[in-house]
């Protein structure tokens, strides 16, 4: 016998209807880091490229994009701390 809770999704940011409309405005690349985030965090600026197959560039403009929209925050890596880490915020 399964309970409805098994079948249910796991809540996400991208589940967030007030996230999801920040989100919205933003250029494809910010949406898919968000994306990358959602599915993995907290990654470095060089993860995320790797992650989502964007280059170097296109990953800072969509991680300032996502930083105006106050959706991505960071803090210094616990392994590397020359290193930024990336995750999502509500």
């Amino acid at each position: 016998m399964s309970t409805n809770a098994e079948n249910q999704p796991a809540e996400t940011f991208l589940t967030n209807p007030d996230f999801r409309d920040r989100l919205r405005e933003l250029p494809p690349s910010a949406k898919l880091v968000a994306k990358v985030l959602d599915d993995e965090s907290p990654l470095s600026q060089g993860q995320l490229a790797q992650e989502s197959l964007l280059p170097d560039r296109t990953v800072r403009y969509a991680l300032n994009r996502l930083e105006e929209a106050d959706l991505v925050n960071s803090r210094y890596s616990f392994h590397d701390a020359r290193k930024q880490v990336y995750f999502l915020i509500e």
